[in-house]
């Protein structure tokens, strides 16, 4: 019984206990591949979360054993994301103020609290939060990250000092500093991105950011760059052996500055993780579980955060290597994590060499891969009010940074689909030669029947669209150019559930109606809304609202009403 809940809860672990022989040389050489990839993407993303480099490789080895366990994606790699950091970034700096310690910690109980809401999400069943966060959104959302990424590691890799902290103060201020550029150190840069240029170019399946870093890394190492003013990770506050954070003066206090942050943070890591995760399954033919990956995200933070770690989430192009490579199963993750383990183990000393302008270039070259403005452009012909809503949320992110773009991002989805909901679509309906029910206007062959309105209110009705949904019925009704005897609702799509002021609404409608000697027919889903009306309604008579289980049995009923007359 134990082992049976404890497989449920870790599918990862029973695909491992499944496994099949056959795979183990595909999944070497995919771990392989997916290390070399995940070192120095880790150290670069560690920079831009404002930590050390070393945290970043500290976030790679226990979350990617823990959602190997956990997970129920058999490709899908964890690790830090250009968008987790980005955010991290914009919550944490502010409130550390330059201590480096604090913004260490912040960094922590950040990814921490957000562990806890995903596992809160999962115990609730909020695996449908995955579509909060719309394609729109995502798009306007990951182009503006881009941007902002692109934007904050000119200075490093140029070596200058912008002090601006937001976008467009940076642009604004780069131009007054180009002159002050530091020449080895943007000679670094160059070298960094013809290398990825080159590696891309001839060998596209060879780990362009670790060759880059290597070479670099050797260079600094072998002619002492740092002494020509060349910035490396050592001269930048790294520390030999393996840092631990000290906890004595942490202020339990700040972490108030840090519950709604985190609650984002969750949202869109997890978005991020479903779009790669959904994608990849498809691919590979296999169902994944919204919830189950909710819980394995929480727990893959939180062991992020109990090793000194920050927040990671779903990594697109680590785990785009790993299907690329023949990984079949999640003994990937468990192999690419070893190996950086053994890295943070005995390879520590060499990072310090690392030139800080080296890694920008790294970040620009993967803040690049996000960049898709043409996807943005292309939204304006097929769907206008997608392509405002993304257009909105890039604007935002660059304007007022990650965090507040992506809250007012998602308000404004939200009201976009209240909108819809309070004010839906609706179609007047008719027959054809062949009686067939089709929307009016749509062909010139469908025609209205005569003494018959037949309606459909694309919604469901509530108690905030229902004043509507009734008004609309008697506009329609006393400005036709005949009379109607017969109001026909179609029912299937409007009346979903049994809403007191919904039933309200409708007797007040049938009394109208009945004022203008219009009797109504609700079409579809007779069984539960005949249980609706008596419940609440036990002394309304049969002939009140007649009740017919879809729109061509009312038209029946209505000529067979009319013939008896």
């Amino acid at each position: 019984m134990f082992a049976r809940v404890l497989l449920n809860w870790m599918p990862g672990l029973k695909n491992l206990l499944a496994y099949d022989r056959n795979w183990l040389k595909s999944d070497i050489r995919a771990g392989l591949s997916v290390a070399a990839v995940a070192l120095p993407v880790a150290i670069a993303y560690a920079e831009l979360a404002g930590v050390g480099a070393i945290v970043g490789l500290y976030s790679c080895v226990l979350p990617m054993i823990a959602y190997a366990l956990f997970g129920s994606s058999r490709q899908l790699i964890v690790g830090p994301d250009a968008t987790t950091c980005a955010v991290i970034a914009a919550v944490v700096t502010p409130l550390a103020a330059g201590d480096l310690e604090l913004h260490w910690q912040l960094t922590i109980m950040m990814t921490l609290m957000m562990g806890g809401w995903c596992i809160l999400a999962s115990k609730f069943r909020l695996g449908a939060l995955a579509d909060l966060l719309s394609h729109p959104i995502l798009t306007g959302l990951l182009n503006g990250v881009a941007i902002t990424i692109i934007v904050g590691q000119l200075g490093k890799i140029m070596g200058i000092q912008l002090d601006a902290n937001q976008v467009i103060e940076k642009v604004i201020a780069l131009p007054g500093h180009i002159l002050d550029s530091h020449i080895l150190t943007l000679g670094m840069s160059v070298l960094t991105l013809a290398i990825l240029a080159a590696v891309k170019h001839f060998r596209s399946q060879w780990p362009a950011p670790l060759i880059a870093i290597i070479i670099t890394t050797a260079l600094a190492w072998g002619f002492s760059v740092q002494q020509y003013g060349v910035a490396t990770i050592g001269g930048s506050g790294f520390e030999s052996g393996l840092p631990v954070v000290h906890w004595g003066e942490f202020q339990p206090g700040l972490m108030r500055e840090l519950v709604i942050p985190a609650l984002n943070l969750a949202l869109i890591s997890f978005v991020s993780l479903m779009l790669t995760a959904r994608s990849f399954a498809a691919k590979n033919g296999y169902e994944i579980n919204a919830d189950v990956e909710f819980r394995a995200l929480g727990i893959a933070n939180i062991m992020s955060g109990l090793s000194q770690g920050f927040a990671i989430s779903g990594a697109d192009s680590r785990t785009a290597v790993n299907d690329a490579n023949g990984g079949k199963s999640q003994l990937v993750s468990i192999i690419a994590a070893l190996i950086i383990a053994l890295v943070v183990l005995f390879f520590t000393q060499p990072l310090k060499y690392i030139p800080v302008s080296a890694l920008g270039v790294v970040l620009v070259y993967a803040a690049w891969s996000l960049m898709d403005l043409r996807s943005i452009w292309g939204l304006r012909k097929r769907n206008k009010s997608a392509f405002r809503l993304a257009c909105f949320t890039f604007v935002c992110v660059l304007l007022i940074g990650v965090i507040q773009g992506i809250g007012l991002a998602v308000l404004l989805g939200l009201l976009q689909f209240l909108r819809t909901v309070f004010r839906p679509t609706e179609q007047l309906l008719g027959i054809n030669e062949d009686g067939m029910i089709h929307s009016l206007g749509n062909s010139t062959g469908v025609k209205a029947v005569p003494g018959v309105m037949m309606y459909r209110f694309n919604s469901p009705l509530t108690y905030f669209n229902v004043a509507y949904f009734k008004r609309r019925i008697l506009n329609l009704v006393d400005s036709t150019p005949f009379q109607p005897r017969w109001v026909v609702i179609d029912a299937v799509a409007s009346f979903t559930y049994a809403d007191i002021s919904v039933l309200a609404a409708i007797d007040e409608l049938k009394r109208d109606l009945k004022n203008r000697q219009i009797k109504i027919v609700l079409a579809g889903r007779r069984t539960e809304l005949t249980r609706w009306f008596k419940d609440n309604r036990p002394n309304m008579k049969e002939d009140d609202i007649l009740l017919v289980p879809d729109l061509y049995l009312a038209l029946k009923l209505i000529q067979s009403k009319e013939h008896a007359l």
